[in-house]
């Protein structure tokens, strides 16, 4: 169980991380601060950010892998890992992103999203 939480937090904080490395920029541009950067410059300071989400990403999957003594699956970790990205996501963008709105169809995702969590949980037969 200690695996699992440890797993699970550290994909959140890397996915808090990614978030910021893919969209970060979008809002920093939006808030002009970013506006008159080159792309360059935009894609470095991303990849800097990333670096960061890696050093959580990684131990994550290292941990939480059965291959290394870990509760879950590889396909058990990437859909894990979606469902907390979309989290993240949705929450960064509903407060960072004034414009961007939740509609049902977005809640009607996530909930396929989380159905799909589940699914890989059910017994192999």
């Amino acid at each position: 169980m200690k695996a699992s939480l440890i797993t699970i937090l550290l994909l959140v904080i890397s996915n808090v991380f990614m978030t910021i490395a893919w969209y970060g920029h979008l809002r920093l541009q939006s808030s002009g601060i970013s506006k008159n950067w080159p792309l360059f410059v935009v894609i470095l300071f991303s990849w800097g950010i990333a670096l960061v989400e890696y050093m959580f990403m990684i131990p994550a999957n290292r941990m939480g892998f059965q291959g290394n003594g870990g509760p879950f699956s590889l396909f058990q970790l990437k859909i894990i890992q979606e469902v907390i990205s979309l989290t993240v996501f949705t929450i960064l963008a509903m407060f960072f992103f004034s414009g961007e709105k939740l509609h049902w169809n977005h809640i009607a995702a996530f909930i396929c999203l989380v159905a799909a969590v589940t699914f890989t949980f059910l017994p192999n037969k």
